[in-house]
C-alpha cells in the first residue's frame, strides 16, 4: 500500500507542479519505510529499483513526454539497468532520488539515477529504455521532438559507452 501511496503522490505533485526541460532533473524526497527494509535493516535492493520507477515516472510527466505518450499510446519500457550501491539507507533516513536523461541513440533512451543524502551519493543507476507505440517502437528522436526539442541527443557519456560496451549483443 506504501508503494501506491508514493506513487499517487508522484503523479498528483508531477501533475501540478513545474514543468521540466527535456534534460532537466526530477528530484523526488522519500524515506525509507520498514517495509522498504531487508534483514539486514537497510533499504532492500529490489526496492531501489521500484523507487527509481517514480522517478521515470515524475521525469516523464514533467518533461511533457507523458502527454505525448498518452495521445500516441505509447508505453514506456526498461531494456537494461546497472546498479551500484555505495552506502545502505536506514530506516526513516530521508534521501533524494534524482533522475535525469542523458543521451539516446536511434533507438534507446540513457538516464541516470541516483540516491542521495545531503549530496552524497548512496546508489547510482543507469537505465536504457525506449517507448513502445501500438505497431512498433518509437525512436527517441521523435519522442523529443512530440515535446518540441530538436530530437538531437547531447554527446553518449563515456560512462554509457562502457556501458554499452560490455553488454551483451540483442
Amino acid at each position: 500500500m506504501n508503494l501506491l501511496l508514493r506513487m499517487l503522490k508522484v503523479v498528483f505533485k508531477a501533475l501540478m507542479g513545474p514543468r521540466l526541460a527535456p534534460l532537466g532533473d526530477s528530484l523526488l524526497s522519500f524515506r525509507v519505510w520498514p517495509n522498504d527494509l531487508d534483514l539486514n535493516l537497510h533499504m532492500n535492493n529490489g526496492r531501489y529499483l521500484t523507487l527509481m520507477d517514480l522517478g521515470r515516472i515524475d521525469l516523464t510527466i514533467r518533461t511533457g513526454i507523458g502527454r505525448a505518450a498518452l495521445r500516441g499510446r505509447w508505453r514506456p519500457m526498461v531494456g537494461a539497468a546497472t546498479i551500484r550501491f555505495r552506502r545502505g539507507l536506514g530506516p526513516f533516513q530521508r534521501y533524494d532520488l534524482r533522475t535525469r536523461l542523458l543521451c539516446w541513440d536511434q533507438k534507446w533512451f540513457f538516464m541516470e539515477q541516483r540516491f542521495e543524502v545531503a549530496g552524497q551519493v548512496y546508489a547510482s543507476a543507469l537505465i536504457k529504455g525506449v517507448f513502445v507505440g501500438p505497431r512498433e517502437k518509437i525512436s527517441p528522436r521523435e519522442v523529443a521532438q512530440a515535446i518540441g526539442h530538436d530530437g538531437v541527443s547531447p554527446p553518449l557519456p563515456e560512462e554509457v559507452r562502457a556501458w554499452l560496451q560490455w553488454e551483451p549483443p540483442a
